[in-house]
């Protein structure tokens, strides 16, 4: 298991990049806690799978360094490395049985028998091919093989880091939750560091202690699921996290509220003068109807989407949509023209990055005399 160190790490795969877009890569300072579960997610171009080369060592960096236990490995062979990598497709060996794909990592390192034939064992039995031990990998189907790929990732106990790159496409939906709840029960276990890329938010925020938002090259959050939905500190987060994601409007600032269009929205916080294209965010599950006395912004409503779970309900303020999810059943009141916003859900932005409100000074205690 291994701490990850990311210094002043950048990457472009043109040899003279001019400018920002010709990097894929943008300046990266980040420490991974050793034994901790990571999830790398973003939408595709991003960087992820970049980041995760450079860490493997199938990418040599443009600038930086990356240390595993403050032991410096920007240079080092994937050998040299000591990780388990997994990747999007399966990479089997066809002429070898399930057993001996599985065994491999371990008597490539001389492992005792013993210890090889007890640890498949395990492994097979986390993804569900105990019965399939002796078949060939010749003609198995695409998940099957990919169940492989997992198996022989995550057979060996002594790895410094194991990295999954976009590991469950070919798998059923069903069997991508068993074995997602699989791979965090073998964390826990064994306690080794995980890093996981992928573009679905649920496989990110059910698998990851702490989730990594990648946006343009750059790592713009990390943080735990809770941290992500709650305060995105970019407005990518808000969007990219939530379904629906969180609904931005423009908005001048003023202390304590916010004015949208004329109309003003008190905020759970005070702050300070913000320059720049300031924005309130506010998640769809922090607004509700209300009617004119109630406040809030005056909005068309378009139509109310029942989902199951909740309802979704659509509108519209000066050409804007705003979501806001309601709770199954509730229904919108007659009289609800204008939709009101929790003002500890909201967050402010300028330049897409998160404001901080001021924080608030408690006065001094002075004894009575």
């Amino acid at each position: 298991m291994a701490k990850i160190t990311l210094d002043n790490l950048a990457h472009s795969y043109l040899p003279k990049p001019a400018g920002p877009e010709d990097w894929a890569l943008k300046e990266l300072d980040n420490v991974w806690v050793d034994g901790e579960a990571y999830a790398l997610l973003g939408a595709s171009g991003c960087g992820k799978s970049t980041l995760l080369n450079i860490i493997s060592g199938l990418v040599q960096p443009s600038q930086g360094r990356i240390l595993f236990n403050d032991r410096d490995v920007t240079h080092a062979p994937t050998a040299e490395r000591n990780i388990a990598q997994v990747f999007q497709f399966p990479v089997v060996y066809d002429t070898m049985t399930v057993r001996e794909n599985l065994a491999f990592p371990l008597r490539n390192r001389g492992a005792p028998e013993d210890y090889v034939r007890a640890r498949v064992q395990t492994i097979a039995r986390m993804i569900d091919m105990e019965d399939r031990l002796e078949r060939k990998a010749r003609g198995l189907t695409a998940d099957a093989k990919q169940k492989i790929s997992l198996g022989r990732g995550m057979v060996r106990e002594d790895v410094n880091a194991i990295l999954f790159d976009e590991p469950l496409t070919v798998i059923d939906p069903h069997m991508k939750w068993e074995l997602r709840t699989q791979l965090r029960a073998l964390h826990h276990e064994f306690g080794h560091t995980m890093i996981y890329v992928t573009h679905d938010q649920t496989e990110a925020l059910t698998f990851a202690d702490k989730v990594v938002v990648m946006h343009d090259g750059r790592v713009v959050q990390i943080g735990t699921p809770q941290e992500l939905f709650e305060r995105p500190e970019h407005t990518f987060v808000g969007y990219f996290i939530g379904s629906p994601g969180m609904n931005l409007l423009d908005a001048q600032i003023d202390g304590d509220t916010a004015r949208v269009g004329g109309h003003r929205i008190a905020l759970g916080g005070q702050y300070d003068a913000v320059a720049g294209r300031t924005q309130i965010g506010v998640r769809p599950e922090y607004i509700r109807p209300a009617n004119a006395d109630s406040g809030g912004l005056p909005v068309t409503i378009r139509r109310v989407e029942d989902v199951g779970r909740h309802q979704i309900l659509r509108a519209e303020f000066e050409g804007t949509g705003i979501d806001a999810i309601l709770p199954e059943g509730a229904g919108v009141p007659a009289d609800a023209t204008h939709l009101a916003f929790d003002p500890a859900g909201i967050n402010v932005y300028a330049d897409d990055w998160r404001v901080a409100p001021r924080k608030v000074t408690a006065a001094p205690h002075r004894e009575a005399v």
